[in-house]
């Protein structure tokens, strides 16, 4: 069997972010974006087109934030992350073909993208992802998350607003937010809740990636 034609790029890219996952999980990524791309034509799920391109700023983009969530995540990756207009289901899919243990809900109002989604767990086997298709506002999981992720979703104002009744409530297993952005605004930090607290701000060097990229790591305060 050949190799994949995208696979020396996304194990490139794995190098770059210091990232070391095993053959089968790497397999199950380049499979994911196959099924994507194939569906890309009818369902439009994203308007990048170009296969190396989705490697980059969907795969890699994604998976910049794993230490993030390593670091900050109280448990992980043993508890239940939910992502937040998760559109083909980025960050959450891959982050749960990474990490097996990991309980992942990927939330997205939009019909066709939740199909997709659907599709796209069972075709990989991926027990450990549930797909939510509803506003976030409508969402009532039966216990809260440990963490909450968003791969430019909202400000970060309406991020903490409309999700901090589902996430775990401040003390030694607080949850956590992690909103994923491009270039940081000073005005949108100072917009977040005073409920909340920004632990910290983190550069995310996404190899292959030009833009700037940032994470922005916060809890409810105690």
């Amino acid at each position: 069997m050949s190799a994949h034609p995208l696979a020396a790029h996304l194990d490139n890219g794995l190098a770059a972010l210091r990232l070391e996952l095993p053959s089968p999980v790497r397999a199950a990524l380049l499979r994911y974006l196959d099924e994507m791309a194939r569906w890309n034509t009818a369902y439009n799920l994203t308007a990048i087109r170009t296969p190396s391109e989705m490697v980059t700023k969907h795969v890699l983009d994604s998976l910049a934030v794993l230490p993030v969530l390593r670091e900050f995540v109280p448990g992980f990756p043993d508890v239940r992350l939910l992502d937040v207009g998760s559109g083909a289901g980025l960050p959450g899919i891959p982050l749960a073909i990474a990490e097996p243990q990991l309980q992942v809900t990927v939330l997205d109002s939009n019909g066709k993208k939740a199909r997709f989604m659907r599709h796209a767990v069972r075709t990989l086997g991926l027990a450990n992802v549930e797909v939510a298709e509803a506003r976030v506002e409508d969402w009532r999981p039966d216990r809260p998350y440990a963490g909450i992720v968003s791969r430019a979703f909202a400000s970060l104002a309406d991020f903490v607003t409309a999700t901090a009744p589902l996430l775990a409530p401040g003390g030694p297993e607080s949850g956590v937010w992690i909103a994923m952005k491009g270039k940081l605004d000073p005005a949108e930090l100072a917009a977040v809740p005073s409920a909340a607290a920004i632990l910290e701000t983190r550069r995310l060097r996404i190899p292959g990636l030009s833009e700037e990229r940032h994470a922005v790591i916060a809890s409810l305060k105690p």
